[in-house]
């Protein structure tokens, strides 16, 4: 179990430290885009998808061939290879001023009730290296598919300092 009282007393950087999380290497496209385009102060990323290196670590749909636990662990991979790719594009966490926004989106079957308790896998994460000060309202969607027959996508915005 994580330490979230004495992590949140640090940095972003400090926090993944303290916490044990080490970042996976930062996620490459799998199709013609960027990972990440800055306007202003708001950084928008690629669909985050639970995969390491280029290997998706989960395939299938939650309700079906996947349990809501693993949907969860794949959420938590997906906003792994979302902050090393926040960490990639602003070369420190600790620019991040607030999460702006976060979509889960999860590829389920047709009668699957349990998106919140997935999708907590994606803001628990955030709420472990940002804290409670800098997290972001979502919005979470049940989908028929996703790329790569993966299980959830990540849709993120981040406010950064200049």
């Amino acid at each position: 179990m994580v330490n979230h009282q004495k992590a949140l007393a640090a940095g972003a950087e400090r926090r993944l430290q303290e916490l044990g999380i080490t970042l996976p290497p930062p996620p490459t496209p799998f199709g013609a885009y960027v990972e990440a385009v800055r306007s202003g102060k708001l950084v928008f990323f690629s669909g985050m998808l639970p995969v390491v290196g280029h290997e998706p670590r989960y395939i299938g749909r939650v309700g079906g061939t996947l349990t809501s636990e693993d949907g969860r662990k794949a959420a938590e991979t997906a906003t792994l290879s979302a902050l090393a790719a926040a960490r990639d594009y602003l070369g420190s966490l600790d620019r991040v001023v607030r999460v702006v926004k976060l979509g889960v989106y999860i590829a389920t079957e047709g009668d699957f009730r349990d998106h919140p308790k997935v999708a907590d896998g994606a803001s628990e994460m955030l709420l472990a290296v940002f804290g409670k000060e800098k997290l972001s309202g979502r919005v979470v969607l049940g989908v028929a598919s996703l790329p790569l027959g993966l299980p959830i996508e990540l849709e993120l915005v981040i406010e950064v300092e200049d």
